[in-house]
């Protein structure tokens, strides 16, 4: 692989891994009710925003790195007048989808103006194609222009109409060295003796499967049923032998911290997040897995509330100190650049700024694979589900 793979080409690798699965331009903006807003009209006093957790600077991963400001949600507060509730309520892709798409389908809304979705699994592209999100109101977003060039025509939302990164991650491998030796592998996560009982999935097909069909030597870009197969077998193995302890959402973080877990699939800004010194994380031996997280306005959000938030998140300077505190990786232009104006040693944080040899581990799922009914049933199957 190409070692001079630049940061654009990476988070391209995110932008693409849903494939063409929806033509939004073709859909209708909707409305909705019971929501916290809607379509048109003035901007509410209060934002209701739900996303996951470890995944917003705070003022003490802004006080770490020497940045004595107000987090960004309250500087948009102070900006605005705008009240944000922020519910650090997304614990899974699937989880999430289904708490909501029942009310959604009935064309309700859900009391969200925005919600966090990721382009590695199935469920963004089902939002959108199932008109359950809403158009942005780019008149509202002029730092719009701000986007990457790598992310502004993501196949499931070409134009983006529907939907902005909130931020882009990679998937590897984290463990808690109180309990265990460096875990560097899926072969050791799925193998070693050692770990049985105390290993951590995800129940995100693409995230988790993504890894174990690098280690089978398979390419996740081109998923046949055979590389499908041996992957979910190597799993299912690993289940009915014990190993497996879980699969996890974004819940898995507390409990390797803990130490009921030895290692575990874990996200790069997680472990970040964190803080915990007895906490590692390494892309795996046979390589890792990019992603990037979409904000999108569910039905019955305020559209021009929400949109006022996206235009103020793709301010350069407040993307870049959200960069630092939140430890994930940014879409924003030149935020490198503007962060090490915040804090010099910014540039040194590799999972938010990752280096060329990163880079050039990362992989990108198969979106048929995502997609794949039969392939669903066999994920679920194998979680027992």
């Amino acid at each position: 692989m190409n070692q001079r793979m630049t940061r654009d080409q990476l988070l391209r690798r995110g932008a693409i891994g849903l494939g063409a699965l929806s033509v939004p331009g073709l859909l209708a903006a909707c409305g909705g009710s019971g929501g916290s807003g809607n379509a048109s009209g003035k901007v509410n006093d209060v934002l209701n925003f739900a996303n996951w957790p470890y995944y917003i600077d705070t003022t003490a991963t802004l006080k770490a790195a020497g940045i004595h400001k107000p987090t960004t949600l309250k500087e948009f507060e102070k900006k605005t007048g705008i009240k944000i509730n922020y519910y650090e309520e997304v614990n899974s892709n699937p989880e999430y989808f289904a708490k909501v798409q029942g009310r959604l389908s009935k064309g309700d809304g859900i009391g969200r103006d925005i919600i966090v979705s990721t382009d590695n699994d199935r469920f963004l592209a089902d939002y959108i194609s199932n008109n359950w999100a809403q158009k942005l109101d780019k008149s509202l977003i002029p730092n719009i222009k701000n986007l990457i060039p790598a992310q502004q025509h993501p196949p499931f939302d070409p134009s983006r109409d529907y939907s902005l990164p909130w931020a882009s991650g990679m998937d590897g491998i984290g463990w808690n060295e109180k309990v265990s030796d460096p875990v560097t592998s899926v072969k050791q996560l799925f193998e070693d003796p050692k770990l049985k009982g105390r290993v951590g999935v995800w129940n995100s097909m693409g995230d988790t499967l993504g890894l174990v069909i690098l280690e089978n030597g398979d390419d996740p870009a081109n998923v046949t049923d055979a590389v499908f197969n041996r992957a979910i077998s190597r799993v299912e193995k690993a289940v009915n032998s014990g190993q497996i302890r879980k699969f996890y959402g974004n819940d898995y973080a507390a409990v390797l911290e803990k130490g009921d877990l030895a290692a575990s699939m874990a996200w790069s800004g997680d472990i970040a997040n964190l803080g915990d010194p007895k906490i590692h994380w390494e892309v795996p031996t046979k390589g890792g897995i990019i992603w990037t997280d979409n904000m999108i306005i569910p039905l019955g959000g305020s559209v021009p509330t929400a949109s006022t938030y996206m235009n103020f998140m793709y301010d350069p300077m407040i993307s870049a100190q959200w960069a630092i505190g939140a430890n994930y990786i940014s879409s924003v232009k030149d935020v490198k650049q503007d962060a090490e104006t915040l804090d010099p040693k910014a540039g040194g944080n590799t999972l938010t700024f990752p280096t060329d040899k990163t880079l050039s581990q990362m992989h990108q799922n198969d979106p048929k694979m995502l997609t794949n009914p039969d392939y669903n049933k066999k994920w679920l199957a194998v979680q027992g589900q």
